[in-house]
């Protein structure tokens, strides 16, 4: 048996550093890309709480919101610490995400290392992991920082568990708890942690057998009848606490998901698609992860298009891999551990409870690839020992994969340079991807490329009718054009399919009202201000029709809001000047000219022709 993997062993800082260098070589260039508007306003862009930095008033925010359809404060503090570091500069957010995949490729390395006592395997899984390219997602989008910032925690979790195991006690093991609580606070998908516990202890750790297999050959020794269910039910019980926890997250998650309008009805889609869906998913991750091309932002939900043999034969191979792990249990353990990680921890993302309206997400197989990864280094070693080659031919050959690897992780880098590079690249390698259609034309929209981007909304709603996102970006275009009338059509359209779009609801009001029905336009200002309290711009417009009523005091306190949400926003200030003037306080119109005169803006100089009449 090898000796223990410890720190003070060379190899770990030789292979540490390699894997940092081809980790960090593969994924430098993200520090050039951009924000993208899928989510990434969500969570940073559009976000004034998160832009205001760590403030007491943001932490009781973040530990208060469902915004973003979780409950994940964790996750809220680091992007407003980015935010108080680097303000909107994306480098730095993108950064911060690289630093977390790099430690969770150490920490990954490291836990392997010390629990197998074999380096070398768990080197390669830790480098697997570092620069799969289905890995990308969670590096390279900002608003996935709650994927590297919450399995840094379940690694951690890991390697306090590692310390238990090895000296029991209550002090280590209200370690454990406290790192698993603070991954369930970055994202919940650590729900499946307990039962990852569990398959450690079956390997490597041998804790089902009292008397320790050898971990290097992996053999379980023969027990007593009855024992090996006594042990089952020990170490069981000892993850009863972790399973409450989890038990509580998913609640919460449910609640927070099903409050924001983030789960799919059963009526929209049927569980027996949903079961086809998740069958087929899991053999695509595996196809995916073989030979990593055609990735994309966004696959759409097949629905009930799903085609009878394809279920059927996913769920044939999943029957038979997991039969055939299983007979192999105790001469190669690692072979059920991997499979049935991979399986249990992809299951809160499958689909049977269905987030979004996506398949499947690269996002999703962060940490479950861990599993077949396993799979992969100790398989793989086994069978090559088998056919004796030589320890040199093997290491050629990991590093042939890994820096085959590296390459395209650093092409799938590439697309996420912007907004316009990711969605068009969707679009070439899933071209129905109605998802795609919308963000290329919501992008050539903004760019002032209308004709173009009207056909990709055209093609988006020709594929998924009932694409709320769609049907409003193709009114903010007829907006601009002149037309209201069908602007004000497609922005109903978009509100019947989804209630609670408050953009919709704002931008519908700026039409009624240029049509003159004021009643009808504050009634969308009010409800996009129930849905989304802190939306200036609706505060904004609300203000100028409560102004033009004669509300003025009202008026003024919208204005004042907009102006505490949106410092910075030289319309808040102006129209709120001319507020004060028309309730003769001069002095606070004054200073409203002040601030815009700092802010530099136009209206400094019509606000203040506003005051000298």
């Amino acid at each position: 048996m090898n000796k223990a993997f410890t720190f003070r062993d060379h190899r770990a800082w030789l292979l540490s550093l390699a894997l940092l260098a081809v980790t960090a070589g593969a994924y430098w260039q993200v520090r050039q890309n951009d924000f993208v508007q899928y989510d990434d306003k969500i969570y940073v862009t559009d976000n004034k709480q998160v832009q205001q930095g760590l403030t007491l008033q943001g932490l009781r925010w973040a530990f208060t919101t469902t915004q973003g359809a979780n409950w994940h404060p964790l996750t809220w503090i680091s992007h407003m610490l980015d935010c108080q570091l680097f303000a909107l500069n994306p480098e730095g957010h993108h950064l911060t995400s690289l630093l977390f995949h790099l430690a969770n490729t150490l920490l990954l390395f490291w836990v392997l290392a010390r629990m197998t006592f074999d380096p070398w395997r768990s080197a390669f899984v830790a480098a697997l992991f570092g620069i799969h390219p289905l890995h990308v997602e969670s590096v390279a989008w900002v608003a996935e920082r709650k994927d590297v910032l919450s399995t840094f925690f379940w690694l951690l979790t890991f390697w306090a568990y590692f310390g238990y195991v090895q000296r029991p006690g209550v002090g280590r093991y209200l370690w454990i708890i406290l790192l698993f609580a603070l991954g369930l606070m970055a994202k919940p998908m650590l729900v499946t942690l307990p039962l990852t516990l569990l398959l450690l202890d079956y390997w490597p750790l041998g804790r089902f057998d009292p008397k320790r297999p050898d971990r290097q050959e992996g053999r379980a020794r023969s027990k007593p009848a009855g024992q090996g269910m006594r042990i089952a039910k020990k170490l069981t019980l000892e993850k009863v606490p972790l399973m409450a926890l989890a038990l509580l997250s998913s609640v919460v998650t449910f609640f927070a998901q099903r409050s924001r309008g983030a789960v799919a009805s059963i009526q929209l889609i049927p569980l027996p698609a949903r079961v086809a869906n998740a069958l087929v998913s899991y053999v695509e991750y595996l196809q995916k992860m073989i030979w990593p091309a055609r990735l994309a932002v966004f696959y759409p939900h097949p629905g009930n298009s799903i085609r009878a043999w394809q279920v059927a034969g996913s769920f044939l191979l999943l029957a038979v891999v997991t039969l055939v792990v299983m007979r192999a249990a105790r001469r190669r353990p690692y072979l059920p551990v991997g499979w049935l990680w991979y399986l249990v921890t992809l299951l809160p993302v499958i689909g049977l409870v269905q987030v979004g309206e996506q398949a499947m997400a690269d996002r999703y197989s962060y940490m479950p690839l861990v599993g077949i990864f396993i799979i992969v280094a100790w398989g793989g070693a086994e069978l090559l020992e088998k056919w004796s080659v030589p320890k040199a031919g093997a290491g050629l050959a990991a590093v042939a994969i890994i820096a085959v690897l590296a390459v395209i992780t650093s092409i799938q880098v590439a697309y996420w340079r912007n907004n316009l590079t990711l969605f068009e690249h969707a679009l070439q390698v899933v071209p129905r991807n109605y998802q795609a259609h919308n963000d290329v034309g919501a992008e050539l929209a903004e760019k002032g490329r209308t004709v173009e981007a009207v056909y990709h909304l055209r093609q988006a709603l020709r594929l998924n009718p009932r694409h709320a996102k769609a049907h409003f970006n193709l009114g903010l275009i007829v907006a601009g054009e002149g037309n209201t009338g069908e602007a004000i059509a497609q922005y109903h359209e978009a509100l019947r399919l989804d209630p609670n779009y408050a953009e919709a609801h704002m931008n519908l009001g700026v039409a009624l009202a240029q049509q003159g029905k004021i009643s009808e336009a504050l009634d969308h200002y009010s409800r996009a201000l129930q849905i989304s309290p802190d939306y200036a711009e609706a505060h904004i417009n609300m203000g100028i029709e409560l102004a033009t009523e004669g509300k003025m005091n009202e008026a003024v306190e919208h204005f004042s809001r907009a102006v505490e949400i949106k410092p910075n926003s030289a319309e808040a200030h102006y129209n709120l000047g001319k507020a004060y003037l028309f309730l003769k306080n001069r002095s606070a119109a004054l200073e409203q000219y002040n601030i815009l005169k700092g802010l530099n803006s136009k209206l400094a100089d019509d606000l203040l022709n506003v005051i000298g009449q």
